[in-house]
């Protein structure tokens, strides 16, 4: 990929984290009744850690099995440039020795040394079946790997990964359309309509059990099978886009159906990250994101890998084929200051904003590199300060997002300070306050940016989208 397409970039990027967000909001709820997240939450928490609470042996924002495989085959998709299939099995393997959880075929058929016939054996050790959702929790990097091949290349790779571990080719054919969605959100094609293309070229009887599965009409009332299923688990997370106008809604429908509700949520999460982008989803879940995986090592050792959601977005980044993104050069520091006479909010650049003590609430609009990992209650807010419309793909999402993080959390804690910065803070961080004063006070853009020059000189207008999103659609 010579040139990077940003929007693009952006839906693959809301593809991975978006399923790795699904797969950690739904950890908690894995083989409980439906309905249990909304009783559990019933009104939206903005504030805190929001509902990324953890439990079920998990930490809050931390993923699952679901996610690790995904890693650990973008990290050989990578190395390789493409499948090969004894690198993934070393690495599966590597993971399955430490994890916390594997899925019972996919422990029987890693138990194996080699990939040759492990699937088959494993089928046979579980009774004869092995169309689980295993191998359709993991296939994102697939997609995005691939995303700008034929078709009937994502096709082949989907079903071919599958198969390392699960040898029902009903495993693979789910495979197959779940990356042919992504591929088709991610170019910003009808999703829905990639349905019918990738089945178009499964076979016949494939195409007879999908179609009725994957239509409109369909909802998870009609299920006959459990969502551990590939069927019935991709159906639930093909009806929770198709039925859902926003990321959020999507992922909680998909989690509050209970059962394997980490492995719905983490592939209803990757398909609306694909439709939506990064900027859709919730700061308040993904800024929490971690996890680790266990790697092997050239000389026979294994390391232990930590991933939050910076480490996610540069492992998708690679997957496209893109460069990793290097540290900024720094402005003067510049704050913590007051902006309000008030509230304790207070502006900042990245060096200014890296003194705020810990207990300090944080809206990072950059890049943190790490300066805040101490701050409980802190949020990463997707935003670039470019001056084309396509450099953000929905700018307006993420400013909403940011302005109700500013009011959740002055409403929940008062008396905290809370800090809103980006890298120079210049154009972002002013971006956000002036909109947050906007609607608090129901003030211009020119009221608003005079309010905050007068206390924060550093900011600015030049971003002729920002300033546009400002006076047009705020």
């Amino acid at each position: 990929m010579d040139t990077e397409n940003k929007v693009n970039t952006q839906r693959a990027l809301g593809a991975f984290v978006g399923g790795a967000v699904g797969d950690a909001l739904g950890a908690p709820f894995e083989f409980k009744a439906g309905g249990l997240y909304s009783s559990t939450f019933p009104e939206r928490v903005v504030g805190e850690v929001g509902e990324m609470t953890g439990g079920g042996g998990w930490s809050p924002g931390e993923f699952t099995d679901d996610t690790q495989m995904a890693i650990a085959l973008a990290e050989s998709l990578i190395a390789n440039h493409g499948i090969n299939s004894a690198d993934i099995w070393e690495r599966w393997r590597a993971w399955a020795s430490s994890a916390k959880d594997v899925g019972i075929l996919t422990r029987q058929a890693l138990s194996a040394e080699s990939h040759d016939g492990a699937a088959r054996a494993a089928e046979v050790s579980n009774g004869g079946k092995s169309a689980g959702n295993g191998s359709v929790m993991r296939n994102t990097p697939i997609a995005l790997f691939l995303f700008d091949q034929p078709l009937p290349v994502v096709i082949e790779s989907a079903i071919e990964q599958s198969a390392l571990t699960h040898n029902d080719p009903q495993a693979g054919f789910g495979a197959a359309i779940h990356a042919a969605m992504i591929c088709a959100g991610i170019q910003g094609a009808d999703m829905f309509g990639a349905i019918e293309d990738a089945l178009e070229l499964l076979p016949v009887e494939a195409s007879e059990t999908w179609r009725p599965l994957l239509s409109d009409g369909w909802s998870p009332s009609d299920s006959q099978l459990t969502n551990g299923t590939v069927w019935t688990c991709l159906a639930q997370a093909v009806w929770a886009l198709r039925t859902s106008s926003t990321f959020e809604e999507a992922v909680t429908k998909a989690i509050d159906l209970g059962d394997d509700a980490d492995t719905v949520g983490c592939v209803a999460g990757s398909l609306a990250g694909a439709r939506w982008g990064i900027q859709a989803i919730p700061s308040r879940w993904s800024t929490y994101l971690n996890g680790s995986v266990t790697t092997p090592l050239d000389n026979g050792d294994t390391q232990e890998r930590t991933y939050n959601y910076n480490a996610l977005q540069e492992l998708a980044r690679a997957l496209m084929g893109l460069k990793k993104i290097g540290p900024t050069a720094p402005d003067d520091p510049g704050g913590p200051t007051r902006v309000h006479d008030t509230l304790p909010v207070y502006a900042a650049d990245l060096q200014g904003a890296a003194t705020a003590p810990t207990d300090w609430a944080v809206i990072s609009l950059c890049r943190p590199e790490g300066n805040f990992e101490n701050h409980s209650v802190r949020r990463e807010v997707f935003l670039i300060d470019k001056y084309n419309v396509t450099d953000n793909h929905n700018a307006l999402a993420a400013l909403s997002d940011a302005v109700e993080s500013i009011d959740a959390l002055l409403a929940e804690n008062p008396d905290r300070e809370l800090l809103v910065h980006c890298h120079g803070g210049k154009s972002r961080t002013a971006f956000v306050l002036k909109a947050w004063a906007m609607k608090q006070y129901g003030w211009s853009e020119e009221e608003a940016h005079e309010w905050l020059a007068r206390s924060w000189p550093r900011a600015h207008r030049d971003n002729p989208v920002f300033l546009s999103i400002l006076r047009n659609d705020w």
